[in-house]
């Protein structure tokens, strides 16, 4: 592994040799550039990984607002709140600037579509505004295994990012574990300003400790493999794959193990989440070199 010492030993050294040096400058701009190529591709994935996970959250806390326990976690998203102390709490309906439509009413009846409708713009309790509708097809009750819920947008954005494509969440559970597999299908976010990040991704989700208290998801851990790809606005692709399962506490707001591996135009680099502390804080590396970055 490099570090900046050794770096800045080798530059200077290398300057007393000249015909060595436009070389040298050759490799360290071209280890610059892989990875700051592969940070930008990392920090897209986490964009398009927010916004997709804000989806889920939204749509699978969706529960006693239909007449029936559809969801499966409990009434999060814009249905409660959760924090990194542990907190959990319904959110009261005096607050609410959404609105929920279900066709059929009739419990118990599938499919079943569900219409979240933020209208022109709705303040969350995570500061943030959402607008349009999020739109919501229930094959069943996504608490039983084989139950799939599909997921399309109407004019979503989240503050000034449009977000579309398809998301779906499929119960994929056995007798011993709950496992959920997500896909995210030509998913796309676009700002204001133009810029633009197309993303798809499949991802398994395994409820690691928590499946003896259905009721209560504080002591909820999660384990998630997979791999997805991406493109930006710049013009460039990258592919992830999840190397060493990633490891998610309902309590924690940020994923706080596990190794991501990014390959960016035959480049690869690595993200690693760190030992299980709840923080916000991650190590890429690439090309030997490291560098700590700040998950949003």
């Amino acid at each position: 592994m490099k570090t900046s010492n050794i770096i800045i030993t080798s530059s200077m050294a290398l300057v007393l040799f000249g015909a060595l040096t436009f070389t040298s400058c050759k490799k360290e701009n071209s280890s610059a550039t892989d990875q700051a190529a592969t940070e930008e591709s990392i920090v897209n994935d986490n964009e398009a990984e927010a916004a997709y996970d804000d989806v889920f959250d939204n749509t699978m806390g969706i529960g006693a607002e239909t007449g029936e326990d559809i969801g499966i976690t409990g009434s999060v998203g814009v249905f409660g709140g959760r924090t990194e102390t542990g907190y959990y709490a319904g959110r009261p309906d005096s607050v609410r600037c959404f609105t929920l439509t279900v066709s059929p009413v009739t419990v118990g009846v599938f499919p079943k579509t569900v219409t979240i409708d933020f209208g022109a713009g709705c303040l969350g309790k995570d500061g943030k505004v959402r607008k349009g509708k999020i739109i919501t097809v229930f094959t069943g009750r996504m608490k039983v295994p084989g139950s799939k819920a599909t997921t399309t947008f109407d004019g979503y954005k989240i503050d000034s990012v449009s977000v579309t494509g398809t998301h779906e969440v499929v119960n994929s559970s056995t007798s011993n574990n709950q496992i959920f597999t997500t896909r995210v299908l030509s998913g796309k976010l676009t700002w204001d300003s133009g810029r633009w990040v197309a993303w798809s991704n499949t991802r398994t989700v395994t409820q690691l400790e928590g499946n003896g208290t259905p009721l209560w998801p504080l002591d909820d851990i999660f384990s998630i493999t997979g791999a997805g790809q991406g493109e930006n606005s710049k013009g460039r692709t990258w592919s992830h794959e999840v190397i060493e399962p990633l490891i998610k506490k309902f309590t924690c707001r940020w994923i706080s193990k596990g190794i991501i591996r990014v390959t960016h135009n035959g480049k690869t680099g690595t993200l690693d989440y760190g030992n299980g502390d709840c923080d916000n804080q991650a190590v890429l590396t690439v090309n030997g070199n490291t560098k700590v970055i700040t998950l949003r």
